[in-house]
């Protein structure tokens, strides 16, 4: 009885307009040590410089990006770069865990509790209408906040290691997250979120 109730998908975190599901131990526990500690050593990191509010803005936090695309947000811009060999099967497991194709990845690499992401939803054009978004985080534990648009319900959830937020349907037009700075002492984390992004069209 016990495994069958393991093999169960997750509750949805969301109360409606929207799913995300949160999935624990995505890797067996070795692999997941081994991963965070070479996407640290592996991966080319980069301080970008965001415009917000007519001012140019220090990111909070350290950030790649891998894909068929380039990416453009907040005055930030990524090309497009091929997937290193190390992302290779963490892409494979999360289309497996979200039950589509994903052809880039945006990394966040959260150095410790004054690094953070403000509120957002990921919804730009190029996502598609009603986008699905595997979130996996590897590292110290940090808190997720999500807010209702309309009512301004608050969802908060802990997304520990080794595990995959797959956030679908409405969510990210009805609903903003973000993970908040922190007084707590905490280790670093590194998130990788999953998407299916289009060609941005010509001006």
């Amino acid at each position: 009885m016990s495994d069958l109730f393991a093999s169960l998908p997750p509750q949805n975190i969301l109360p409606r307009d929207g799913t995300a599901f949160l999935y624990c131990d995505v890797l067996p526990d070795d692999e997941a040590d081994r991963v965070f500690e070479r996407l640290q050593s592996r991966i080319i990191w980069q301080q970008e410089t965001a415009r917000m509010m007519g001012r140019d803005i220090a990111v909070p936090r350290l950030t790649a990006w891998f894909g068929d695309v380039a990416y453009r947000y907040s005055g930030v811009y990524h090309p497009a770069a091929p997937f290193p060999e190390i992302l290779l099967p963490l892409k494979s497991r999360a289309e497996e865990k979200a039950g589509v194709a994903f052809n880039t990845v945006l990394l966040n690499r959260y150095r410790d509790g004054r690094d953070s992401v403000s509120w957002h939803a990921d919804d730009e054009a190029v996502l598609g209408i009603n986008p699905v978004i595997a979130s996996l985080s590897f590292g110290a534990p940090r808190r997720f906040h999500f807010k209702h648009r309309a009512s301004g319900e608050r969802i908060d959830v802990d997304l520990p290691h080794n595990s995959m937020l797959v956030m679908a349907g409405e969510t990210q037009h009805c609903w903003i997250h973000q993970i908040p700075k922190t007084a707590r002492p905490v280790g670093q984390r590194i998130n990788l979120t999953f998407r299916q992004t289009r060609a941005e069209r010509p001006e």
